[in-house]
């Protein structure tokens, strides 16, 4: 498909969005319009004058498409070059317009963006006839790519079950619908979804063979270097990362160059270079697999190179229309054959009825002359030349008619023959196209194989990750903890020492005031005494002897003149003792319960 063609097909979308009463004809003044923007997106310098005046306002009305060509070719499409503007965003302003009118989802599944991506991909794969349209193989084509990139599958059987109802293609917004709907996103979330949408895009519209990191070894310091690398059929580019904001370099691909695998040295593995004219690049790739895949790529885009195709999937688009155009014409030619065996067949019953009705006019006439030579035997032998010479020209007829039917049977078994060579031929191919397409479904399984190889392989490794960071905070919370746990037997011994000394304190306490009670208790005890001693002392001296007593008399029995008085003194005394008795028990018994509190 040339740019023209590519370009045509966004402005049509464009140009029916602005036919609002769909009547094949738009106003000038927003033919205008729309023709100032493609001015703008399409760098083309602009040209007021024949703007002007091919839609200045006069009484012819709105502008058809057809109307609109002659313009569109000569001030815009004739003035495009290839690479001086951004196809993307030519695309955009068209997108914007027609999904305005036209796209109107009835549940947002699916973002803007990637409705656009959608967009262009079909308009990539679509028809080159107006209303545009994709063929049933294609969109087939199309949907296994995307469940292929979503990491997903459908069956062939149920494929077909689901597009068998759209007829012979589709328009742009039915696809649409159909790429949002549940029986098709059955498993696939929108994330994975609009992923598999854009690596589709970057796939078959910017043309991206293979992406993906590699080291590289720069020419002049000679020190590798991580770069982001993006290999396209006619440039291989490398940027900082994968957003690609910031461009290192670019490797110009053309038939003069090659690429080679590398020995590993100066502790690099998995080599290999790309030769051009003037200088050779050396990269490395993380694994023998990735480097593998790097160099089929760079193979395959040296192949377009030297081909002279400038995208991968225009070629196999070309394929695949050849190959529809192929079946359409042996489908045609198989009908023709069959109308031919027809006509033969029908010819061939025509000259049965005639040979049948000859006969039947030879047996009428032998019994007319059998029944002459009855009724005139004077006749005979004129009758019997005369029948003779009809039945001479009869056999002569017959003869004829035996050749010819024997001449067009050997040309209905020539044809039968041919038939079944058509036929030979056509299973062979069947089968070369079953091979290939099996081919290519062994090799997308390997790719999805390898790819999901790897995604475990990241995912492992993360885990390792994950546990080897698990387990260096588990080895500083158990630090952590040991050295609390001994900051808290530290503290614990300390106590218990202090316990310890407080309960040998205590012990020394109370066996001093275990001393002291006894010596409180002996000093009582000799102050009992002594308070005993001083009271028979005190009970003599208050007993005097009279004149005439004996001194063996008994005290208690004498009074003399003093006697109440001093009795009653005895008693105030003796009660006064028996007090500081009860008080110093009282005094020590109160020290012994400090002590022990102590």
């Amino acid at each position: 498909m040339s740019l023209r063609n590519e370009l045509l097909k966004s402005v049509w979308y464009a140009f029916t969005s602005l036919d609002t009463e769909k009547s094949g004809k738009v106003s000038k003044s927003q033919l205008k319009v729309l023709s100032h923007n493609l001015y703008t997106v399409l760098c083309i310098p602009h040209d007021p004058v024949a703007l002007e005046d091919h839609f200045r306002d006069d009484d012819d009305g709105p502008v058809s498409s057809q109307g609109y060509m002659p313009y569109l070719n000569q001030y815009i499409l004739d003035k495009v070059v290839e690479g001086t503007f951004v196809k993307e965003s030519f695309h955009e302003l068209c997108w914007t317009l027609t999904a305005k009118k036209n796209y109107r989802p009835a549940e947002k599944v699916i973002s803007n963006r990637d409705a656009f991506c959608l967009w262009c991909l079909f308009n990539y794969l679509s028809e080159d006839t107006y209303p545009l349209i994709m063929v049933i193989d294609e969109v087939q084509y199309l949907l296994q790519k995307l469940l292929t990139a979503a990491r997903s599958e459908m069956g062939e059987m149920e494929m077909g079950e689901m597009l068998s109802s759209l007829g012979q293609g589709m328009s742009v917004w039915q696809f649409l619908d159909l790429v949002i709907s549940p029986k098709l996103l059955r498993g696939i979330s929108t994330e994975t979804l609009s992923m598999a949408i854009q690596d589709l895009y970057e796939e078959i519209i910017q043309d991206a063979l293979k992406q993906g990191y590699l080291l590289k070894k720069a020419n002049l310091r000679r020190t590798w270097t991580e770069r982001w690398f993006v290999l396209k059929p006619s440039v291989f580019s490398y940027y900082v990362s994968e957003e690609c904001k910031e461009k290192k370099g670019t490797i110009a691909i053309d038939k003069d160059c090659g690429v080679e695998i590398l020995p590993d040295r100066d502790g690099r593995r998995c080599m290999f270079c790309i030769k051009t004219p003037t200088k050779t690049h050396e990269m490395s790739a993380s694994d023998t697999k990735h480097r593998q895949e790097w160099v089929t790529a760079i193979q395959t885009a040296l192949r377009l190179q030297k081909s002279g195709s400038v995208s991968l999937h225009r070629e196999l688009q070309s394929r695949r229309r050849e190959q529809r155009e192929q079946r359409e014409q042996r489908r045609v030619a198989r009908e023709q054959e069959l109308h031919r065996l027809a006509e033969l067949q029908s010819e061939r019953e025509r000259q049965q009825k005639e040979l049948e009705q000859l006969r039947e006019a030879q047996k009428k006439a032998e019994e007319a002359m059998i029944q002459e030579q009855h009724r005139q035997r004077e006749q005979q032998e004129e009758m019997q030349r005369l029948l003779s010479g009809k039945l001479k020209e009869a056999e002569e007829a017959r003869a004829s008619m035996q050749a010819e039917m024997q001449q067009k049977e050997l040309e209905a078994l020539r044809q039968r023959q041919r038939i079944q060579e058509l036929e030979q031929l056509q299973d062979r191919l069947q089968e070369a196209l079953a091979q290939e397409i099996k081919a290519h479904q062994d090799e997308e399984e390997y790719r999805h194989a390898q790819a999901k190889l790897l995604m475990q392989e990241e995912d492992k490794l993360q885990a390792l990750i994950r546990m080897q960071e698990e387990q260096a905070q588990f080895v500083e919370i158990a630090q952590r903890e040991k050295q609390e746990l001994q900051q808290e037997m530290e503290s614990k011994n300390k106590e218990l020492n202090e316990a310890q000394r407080q309960l040998e304190d205590v012990r020394e306490n109370r066996q001093r005031a275990d001393r002291d009670v006894q010596v409180a208790q002996k000093k009582l005890h000799q102050a009992s005494t002594n308070v005993r001693h001083w009271n028979v002392q005190m009970n003599r001296l208050m007993h005097p002897i009279s004149p005439g007593e004996k001194r063996t008399a008994s005290a208690g029995r004498f009074q003399g003149l003093w006697g109440p008085s001093l009795i009653r003194r005895d008693s105030s005394i003796k009660r006064l003792q028996m007090l500081a008795e009860k008080e110093i028990p009282q005094s020590t018994g109160d020290q012994l319960e400090k002590s022990v509190n102590l």
